[in-house]
């Protein structure tokens, strides 16, 4: 029996090495498959950073208005006589002015009745868009945001 049993041996060790052969096979195809995915992940992801770069810089460009207004210059007459003793004659200036202005002060000029300020804007300055904003702010702060948001558009 002896010499039975050592060609089937080797019939096991063939059959087990072509087993082996196939798993190694297998496992080759499946990291190159991985591989590949792997790849065409980070060129999708590329292709798609350049796009959305792309699209936020045409949204930039496009946000901004290509003709600016110019800033609009009271006259001494039609200027705005704050209570604290500076006088206003533009959004600029009534952006300094609010940059250092006390709430007291603030107050004087607006209250739930009446916003002297919007009503400046709206009537000497002629932009209503920002004197109706003005009109919510109730506090010097965020005047102050409103009227910086709104310098974007003129000419400084």
């Amino acid at each position: 029996m002896p010499t039975k049993s050592k060609p089937a041996t080797k019939k096991v060790a063939k059959k087990a090495a072509k087993k082996a052969v196939k798993k190694t096979t297998a496992k080759k195809a499946v990291r190159k498959t991985a591989a590949k995915k792997t790849t065409a992940k980070k060129a999708t992801k590329k292709v798609a950073k350049k796009t959305a770069t792309k699209k936020t810089a045409a949204k930039k460009t496009s946000a901004k208005p290509k003709n600016k207004k110019p800033l609009v210059l009271a006259s001494n007459e039609k200027s705005f006589w704050v209570t604290n003793g500076a006088v206003l004659n533009s959004l600029l200036a009534l952006r300094d002015a609010l940059d250092e202005m006390e709430k007291e002060v603030y107050s004087y000029h607006v209250s739930k009745e009446h916003n002297d300020f919007a009503n400046w804007v709206d009537i000497v300055l002629c932009d209503q868009e920002c004197a109706a904003e003005l009109k919510r702010a109730h506090t010097p702060v965020k005047a102050k945001t409103v009227v910086t948001r709104h310098l974007k558009v003129y000419s400084v």
